[in-house]
């Protein structure tokens, strides 16, 4: 009898290992083990391969050319694996625009600046997550972008994951002038990709989605503009005018957003963060939270000095980066 039991249990063992054993420990329920969709924008609402609203909710990356320490792919897994960040953004720096500490932006060494980007989406790729390409400037670069929009089609043809961002926050450009830049760049992206997810910015600092909406482009698809906010600036009047704007047929990802002024400095307004988080989650609007970056503002997530590669000590996280994880676990 003992010997029979003996090979009885076994035998069940030895049945049961395959559903325990995957790389040497269970499997969690994060999202990032669904299969990657190939995106596609109907009406308004990102949506997925069964036409289902999809909600991506990440972080971005800061400035490249300040802080290239961050963008690899260890950093990157670690929002994917611990914070269940479903995008990442690659915000590459493309000009001086601000004081000289930003230097060695692309345009003054383009090499930098591609490694990063390369980095970070090819992480965000093989870790299940999707990436947004953003070519992150204020001011109009029409010919180096339909460069680099090129290449970056070329690499990254028919990869899923891939969203384009083709302009970060125009400033004092008028809709006019975006509308016929974005125009010329998506053209050489549909040259080479016909199909991917495309964003395209708005006037003053991606606030005037109005102006959007009583023009948009109406000759591409897949296709959504970007509005940006920074929660303790901008009250319920963005919410509403983007509702406006939604009502209208535009669809509107918010690829950069975060709790505090919009200098990225000052204190973080919990509510006012809330109550947005609460309208993108009713709105079904994906979202990118700013910033990966250690300087001295409250919207950098980590402390200064804080190690490259993720993984950080509770004490190397700022209030606004506990503030994000929370958030995104909590939608999970």
């Amino acid at each position: 009898m003992k010997i029979k039991y003996f090979i009885t249990v076994l035998l069940m063992a030895v049945v049961a290992l395959p559903t325990w054993a995957d790389n040497g420990k269970k499997k969690d329920k994060n999202p990032q083990e669904k299969p990657v969709q190939k995106l596609s924008v109907k009406g308004s609402q990102l949506v997925g391969e069964d036409g289902q609203p999809v909600v991506l909710r990440g972080i971005s990356y800061g400035w490249h050319q300040i802080w290239p320490r961050f963008w690899n792919k260890e950093s990157c897994t670690y929002f994917v694996k611990e914070w269940g960040a479903d995008v990442i953004r690659a915000s590459m720096g493309v000009s001086r625009p601000f004081n000289e500490e930003m230097h060695n932006s692309y345009l003054q060494d383009p090499a930098l600046g591609l490694r990063c980007v390369f980095e970070v989406v090819d992480a965000a790729i093989a870790n299940n997550a999707y990436a947004i390409i953003d070519w992150h400037s204020h001011d109009v670069f029409e010919e180096d972008a339909i460069k680099f929009f090129r290449q970056m089609a070329i690499k990254y043809k028919g990869v899923p994951n891939v969203i384009y961002e083709l302009f970060n926050e125009p400033d004092y450009e008028s809709w006019e002038e975006v509308k016929i830049y974005s125009k010329n760049v998506i053209k050489a992206i549909r040259e080479i990709e016909p199909d991917a997810v495309i964003l395209i910015g708005c006037p003053h600092w991606d606030q005037d989605i109005d102006k959007v909406a009583d023009d948009p482009i109406t000759d591409e698809k897949n296709i959504m503009y970007t509005m940006h906010f920074y929660a303790a600036t901008h009250g319920p009047w963005l919410r509403e005018r983007t509702d406006a704007a939604i009502a209208k047929g535009i669809p509107v990802f918010v690829s950069e957003c975060a709790g505090m002024e919009a200098s990225g400095d000052g204190p973080i307004d919990d509510m006012a963060w809330k109550a947005y988080v609460d309208w993108m989650k009713e709105r079904k609007l994906s979202w990118c939270a700013w910033s990966v970056s250690d300087k001295v503002e409250s919207c950098s997530m980590l402390v200064p000095g804080a190690s490259a590669t993720g993984y950080w000590t509770e004490d190397e996280l700022k209030p606004w980066a506990k503030i994000v994880r929370q958030t995104l676990i909590d939608q999970r």
